[in-house]
């Protein structure tokens, strides 16, 4: 079994929190810091999350 990591920087569960989400049927880790890009800038994880590149980043109007 692999060791569960931060899809976007890596760092595994011994070195920081991991939150589980999936996508497309497939389940990820990403760590609280890396969290916001996938909130914000979600374009940036294209190549790590296959088709991220067509979610939109969310929208901030209040």
């Amino acid at each position: 079994m692999t060791e569960k990591t931060c899809l976007n920087c890596n760092r595994t569960a011994e070195l920081i929190p991991l939150i589980s989400l999936e996508y497309r049927g497939v389940s990820y880790a990403i760590c609280p810091q890396c969290f916001p890009v996938l909130i914000h800038k979600p374009q940036n994880l294209a190549g790590k999350l296959p088709g991220i590149e067509n979610v939109a980043p969310a929208n901030h109007e209040h």
